[in-house]
């Protein structure tokens, strides 16, 4: 039996001023140790420092006599390490027991994000005001709401080792504004993930999404109207993988500014530094747009290109412009970096074109170190699955490069969501091939909250295979998922029910039945049985809807 380092009584924690999230974490899990700030009555002691030599996230856990020392990457590693001592010590209140090996981890995909938007993240189940699909809506709960449902989505991904969370509608005066987005920033620094807030290039509302503000986009053109984009179309896209119309209602919203106009950038540059100034923030998510391009004589002129005529000719040729991504994308990267220079670039090279190489000249003059967002539907996935190599990838011009994905949410299917879906599968597959073909990251939905268990599966899933990308489905369920649930054949009928559920947009009234009863088998008063219970509700509602 391997030898091991128990630590109990009189605990001291070495580095808590540093490390406050860490050290508040052991004291949660730990409550009938005796923590102390100085050196323990003998000598047993907890230390957290930073290792800037290790990957940012990665962490290395040494036990030496009465003293563990937990080391950490830049930015989240001593916290990762805190989780997985707090994972390994047994469960015990009043003492930590672990092998006295040292223990070693780093991430295997370096970049792991949620996507959401303000407005349609529901974590906080207990307000009014759920939305579940749109990109130009208004914001219709309490002001507090903000908050409480993103406190909620830091806290998991801090314990899940979910890297960062690009947010679209960061800046509201309905929620909060500047002070509610500040808290927000300082609360997930602390505990070690990324606030990415997503802006874009003349359009999405500017760098303030919505609200009275010197650097929100209608407010800006309501004063510099002879900025304002010519659109060559009007507003809005559809989605060949989504069963039903988008609906794009004209507003402050979908207004846009042209992108050659000197005035436009400057403002834009402005507003980035303002942004990385004022709030704590560990990135920006940079769009070009995708509801429509500028058509003045001026935008045409610049895009007059070969790659961008071809480009014109695809079925997205009008939604977005790759040169306004070249011309423009580098000089709100050198702004931001220059003041925050460890902070995450997202550049969203936008959707359904990875393997397309028509872009490629226009990359080229995107700056190396920015993360190079490619985003992908349900259809043009299993593109990427079959031809997508990894010698390709180091090819491309821009690097590094993380996938988006754009299904298992709600804007892929039929009239049913798949925010709800068992997603873990389809995660799980993502991560290993990112990792296999040379993408550095993933990025997916994480609106809806993981009080669903689908959900809450889904989320373990992405978290799991992002961090290790060599796991196995069948350790996930077992490790991960069987806890959950009951056991492994647990796990594996909760697997086989939701999966074809999600399979069927009809099943036959005796089949939801038989699916429902089996579901309800589990149901018990214990967290097991909660999740088992948000399975058979989605049940239920199907059969009571008569399909």
């Amino acid at each position: 039996m391997a030898s091991q380092v128990t630590l109990n009584g009189s605990v001291a924690i070495l580095g808590a001023d540093r490390h406050i999230h860490a050290a508040r974490r052991l004291r949660e899990s730990f409550p009938g140790i005796r923590w102390q700030d100085g050196t323990g009555a003998d000598g047993a002691a907890v230390v957290l420092t930073e290792d800037r030599g290790l990957a940012e996230g990665a962490f290395r856990i040494v036990a030496e006599g009465p003293r563990v020392t937990i080391a950490g990457g830049p930015f989240s590693g001593v916290i990762y390490g805190a989780e997985e001592l707090i994972a390994q010590a047994g469960g015990h209140p009043d003492r930590i027991a672990l092998p006295d090996a040292p223990i070693a981890q780093a991430p295997g995909l370096a970049y792991r994000t949620f996507w959401n938007w303000d407005h349609s993240t529901n974590w906080e189940l207990s307000q009014i005001g759920v939305q579940e699909i749109g990109v130009f809506n208004p914001y219709g709960k309490p002001p507090r709401g903000f908050l409480d449902d993103f406190r909620r989505c830091v806290d998991f991904c801090s314990r899940n080792r979910i890297a960062a969370v690009v947010i679209f509608g960061f800046l509201r005066d309905t929620h909060g504004g500047i002070e509610a987005s500040q808290e927000l920033c300082r609360y997930a620094t602390e505990r070690g993930v990324r606030i990415l807030p997503g802006i874009a290039i003349g359009s999405y509302g500017g760098v303030y999404w919505e609200g009275d503000h010197r650097y929100n986009l209608a407010t800006w053109l309501r004063a510099n109207p002879q900025h304002a984009a010519t659109l060559e179309k009007g507003v809005g896209f559809q989605i060949a993988d989504l069963a039903f119309p988008l609906n794009f209602p004209r507003s402050d919203y979908t207004l846009s500014a042209c992108p050659s106009a000197p005035e436009t950038m400057a403002w834009m540059e402005e507003g980035v530094a303002w942004l990385a100034e004022t709030f704590e923030i560990g990135g920006i998510n940079i769009e070009a747009g995708d509801y429509g391009v500028c058509g003045c004589d001026r935008c045409v002129a610049r895009r007059a290109n070969e790659a961008e005529a071809a480009r014109r000719k695809d079925v997205h040729g009008d939604y977005w412009s790759h040169t306004d991504m070249a011309d423009n994308f580098p000089r709100l990267y050198r702004t931001a970096k220059a003041i925050r220079p460890d902070a995450w670039i997202y550049s969203e090279i936008q959707w359904d074109n990875l393997l397309d190489p028509v872009a490629h000249e226009a990359q080229r003059r995107l700056p190396h170190g920015g993360v190079y967002q490619h985003t992908t539907n349900r259809t043009y996935w299993g593109r990427i699955q079959r031809e997508l190599t990894r010698s390709y990838v180091e090819s491309l011009p821009t690097q590094p490069n993380v996938i988006r994905c754009q299904f298992a949410c709600q804007w892929n299917g039929d009239e049913r969501t798949e925010r709800y879906a068992l997603n873990a599968r389809v995660f799980s597959e993502m991560a290993t091939l990112c990792a296999e073909r040379g993408m550095t990251g993933l990025t997916v939905w994480g609106e809806p909250s993981p009080y669903t268990a689908t959900v809450e599966i889904s989320y373990l899933a992405f978290a799991r295979f992002t961090w290790e990308p060599t796991l196995t489905w069948e350790r996930f369920l077992a490790r991960d998922v069987a806890p959950l649930l009951g056991g492994r054949d647990a796990a594996g009928e909760f697997v086989a029910i939701a999966e074809e559920l999600d399979a069927h947009q009809r099943l036959p009234l005796e089949r939801l039945r038989a699916l429902r009863d089996g579901a309800a088998a589990h149901r018990a008063g214990d967290e097991a049985g909660r999740r088992w219970l948000s399975l058979e509700d989605a049940i239920a509602r199907r059969i009571y809807m008569g399909a």
